[in-house]
């Protein structure tokens, strides 16, 4: 049973988005190792951007960087 956890930001992404995310994740095991998509399991995890560091900066401050 593959498990597959996608970690994203909590930046506005829609029900639809998520949606694509978990069948394009499914179909890949499918195409490439043959998994049964019926036991395929696939977690979104949306992490707050003041949750999330790259390097020494919370990607909240990144943002704010970035848009300044």
């Amino acid at each position: 049973m593959p498990y597959v956890n996608i970690k994203i930001t909590d930046e506005g992404v829609t029900k639809e988005q998520k949606k694509a995310l978990i069948e394009g994740a499914t179909q890949l095991l499918v195409d490439v190792l043959g998994k049964n998509p019926s036991t395929t399991v696939v977690v979104i995890d949306e992490v707050n951007t003041d949750n999330w560091g790259i390097g020494f900066e919370q990607v909240t401050d990144l943002r704010k960087k970035r848009n300044e």
